[in-house]
């Protein structure tokens, strides 16, 4: 039995500053766990795949429950450290998923009243799922016949309805989304195989569907109606609260509230502006560094010449980062990273590019209006793009996906803290390497500091209910010289209801975090920077007080509760 003793090297805890192996686990008790969990909600996700049914919500939280049961069994003292990271975030989400259920029960709750049909119709999608009988064809025509007067009916009460908000809207919509998947599951199965079901159905089938469809879109007008919006920008949202962004905090292990944040942040801005003046002063713009940021964005590459300019950056950045030796890189990484085109559509709420494993270039197509385009080219020139190459390649979200998919594979405890966080963590550092060639390479990477120091500003004022959409849209125009359509693309990413409320502080936030585990290990002595920044990458994603948990060989307890306060070491910058 020798495989023993190397997958026992593998457990081995280092109390201080531990070396991260090589080995694929570090223990077998939780990847385990946590692998058969992942394979039994895969399972369940394909069974149930009607989205806000009663039975899914049942029986996902049932599947949350049971492997609570189970972590419950295991011997959390017994476990080496890295596991009991594991153990702490493992049973965190699952706690989390099922407070979030219970949340979106009472969401569905709440609008019930319009939709009396809807368990009839989950009724149909569970006969064919169980497959034993033949369905009753005429009965099923009858029903949906009637279903359909139904939602006519209903369509007439909800144009007068003036007591929905937001989140009501969307609940409806995925509600509706979900009666469509049930019906057209059944339809498919027992559509051309079942005589009767193919002479009964097919009429009633669509024409039920075209008045869901129909129903849906009566939803979505009450989002454009002029109700439900906080003014003119046309930005529909919806607003937490105090109460709900504490919470998501500690969820994500950021032990500081709203407004310290906002102060943080605030705090940040203060060095960008001061690093903005230095660069202005060079540029002959004296104080006026808002003028100076203008030459910047006329710098612009013309139309069909962006992809080559993002290729030459990553270039230059990956020569910066090998002849440093920051980091170990896979040549694969770099010969698998590509570009692509970012289609008009995207570009209304992505003005800027996005990475993985193919940068998708933001820059202007022949079908935008004229002030569009030129709008895009001043905001995607090249000094703007000389941070976020190397944030959305190599050593940024390319780079941490391939790794990802290579170090502690099991775990699935991934954060825009750690994946935003380390990208722009990147950004901070190549800055203090001197990366930026001149002033205005500096203003144009300062250009994102300071969209980052906004994020925070703007989304925690939104979410306190403290701004207006707009009031985000003229903060991003006034303090960080945005394009104004990109700032209104900026905030409507912001605030759909898609996107969790601290999303956008992550970037700074998360940057913050990396920066002052850096100082603390680094700058100290504790370990090389090359060292830092691979160990980070071999353990995966997960909250920064993890990391730091780990690195440093820090004792926990299984009800661990955050209190790393990163920022009282700041400021982390020359």
């Amino acid at each position: 039995m020798w495989y023993w003793l190397f997958m026992g090297m593998t457990c081995i805890h280092v109390p201080a500053y531990a070396q991260i192996g090589e080995g694929f686990v570090p223990c077998q008790e939780m990847p385990d766990l946590i692998t058969r969990y992942q394979a039994d909600y895969n399972s369940l996700q394909i069974a149930y795949t009607v989205e806000y049914a009663p039975e899914r919500r049942e029986r996902f939280d049932k599947l949350e429950r049971d492997y609570l049961t189970l972590l419950d069994k295991i011997d959390f003292n017994s476990l080496p450290q890295e596991c009991q990271v594991d153990y702490i975030l493992f049973k965190r989400d699952r706690e989390e998923n099922l407070r979030l259920s219970k949340g979106a029960e009472s969401e569905v709750s709440k609008i019930t009243n319009w939709f009396p049909f809807a368990d009839s119709i989950y009724a149909v999608e569970r006969f064919r799922r169980d497959g034993g009988e033949i369905p009753h064809s005429e009965k099923l025509a009858l029903l949906y016949a009637d279903i359909t007067k139904q939602v006519k009916a209903l369509r007439e009460k909800l144009n007068a309805e003036e007591g929905l908000n937001v989140v009501n809207i969307y609940t409806a919509d995925q509600v509706i989304t979900g009666l469509k998947t049930a019906l057209r599951s059944s339809y498919e199965f027992y559509n051309g195989y079942d005589p009767l079901y193919t002479w009964w159905i097919p009429m009633p089938y669509e024409n039920l569907v075209k008045e869901l469809n129909g129903y849906a879109n009566d939803f979505r007008q009450k989002l454009v109606s002029g109700s439900l919006q906080m003014d003119n920008s046309g930005i529909v949202g919806k607003p937490v609260g105090r109460e709900e962004l504490i919470r998501l905090l500690q969820y994500n292990l950021i032990p500081y509230t709203p407004e310290e944040l906002i102060e943080i942040a605030e705090k940040e801005f203060e060095w960008c502006d001061a690093e903005a003046l230095k660069a202005s002063r060079e540029m002959g713009f004296g104080d006026d560094w808002k003028a100076a940021q203008e030459k910047v964005k006329q710098t612009y590459v013309p139309a069909g010449g962006k992809p080559a300019l993002i290729r030459r950056l990553f270039n230059e950045s990956m020569d910066f980062i090998k002849g440093h030796d920051l980091v170990t890189i896979d040549p694969l990484a770099a010969e698998v990273w590509g570009l692509r085109m970012m289609s008009p559509e995207r570009q209304l709420i992505n003005p800027f590019f996005t990475g993985g494993t193919s940068i998708s270039i933001s820059y202007p197509t022949n079908t935008m209006e004229v002030e569009d385009r030129m709008m895009s080219m001043r905001g995607n020139n090249p000094h703007f793009s000389r941070a976020t190459v190397h944030h959305e390649s190599i050593v940024g979200h390319h780079y941490q996906r391939m790794q990802n998919n290579r170090n502690r594979v099991y775990r699935s405890f991934g954060t825009p803290f750690w994946t935003e966080g380390w990208a722009l963590y990147w950004e901070f550092l190549l800055y203090d390497m001197d990366f930026p060639q001149s002033p205005e390479d500096r203003l144009g990477m300062l250009f994102w500091r300071m969209h980052r120091c906004a994020r925070v500003i703007f989304s925690l004022n939104y979410h306190l209910g403290n701004w207006t959409p707009q009031e985000c849209i003229d903060f991003l125009v006034d303090r960080v010289v945005f394009e104004r359509a990109n700032a209104a693309a900026e905030v409507r990413r912001s605030f759909g209801l898609d996107i969790t409320p601290l999303y956008q502080l992550a970037y700074m936030m998360g940057g913050l975090q990396f920066s002052g585990l850096k100082q603390e290990l680094v700058d100290s002595g504790k370990m090389s920077i090359k060292e830092f920044h691979d160990s980070v990458l071999k353990l995966n994603a997960m909250p920064v007080e993890m990391v730091r948990a780990i690195l440093t060989g820090q004792k926990l307890t299984k009800d661990f509760k955050t209190g790393w306060r990163y920022y009282d070491q700041a400021p982390f910058w020359k």
